[in-house]
């Protein structure tokens, strides 16, 4: 199954709009409901300004309906391996739960799953702020 969540990815990077950094990264996110959705880093001039593949497929996610996210595939063209920033790891924990998968691809496919709590063990909770 996280394989076609890998394929997802990989379409989604292909997409990538990476004049500057010439580092297309492709993110796609599964809800526990079976929902998929991609996203592509996006670049502007004003580089480094922009946003990372994980926070445009977020933004899919969030004007498709949310929900809890289970699964989470990242692939970049130029690097085996590739995790989520650091800002990323947060926005991801924000709607993804610390067991929820985090698939780190080559260009192939899976080569690593870990969760996100092992990703970001003190990431901030809203719960904190309620």
């Amino acid at each position: 199954m996280s394989h076609d969540l890998f394929l997802a990815a990989r379409e989604a990077m292909a997409k990538a709009y990476a004049p500057y950094s010439k580092f297309p990264v492709g993110a796609a996110v599964r809800t526990t409901d079976g929902r998929v959705f991609a996203g592509a880093n996006i670049e502007v001039a004003s580089y480094p300004e922009g946003w990372c593949a994980e926070t445009t497929a977020l933004g899919h996610y969030i004007m498709g309906g949310g929900g809890e996210i289970a699964e989470i595939a990242v692939v970049a063209e130029r690097m085996a391996r590739v995790t989520p920033c650091g800002g990323c790891r947060q926005r991801l924990a924000e709607f993804a739960g610390a067991e929820a998968k985090l698939y780190l691809c080559d260009d192939a496919g899976v080569v690593e799953t870990v969760t996100i709590g092992q990703m970001l063990p003190y990431g901030f909770e809203g719960k904190i702020l309620k």
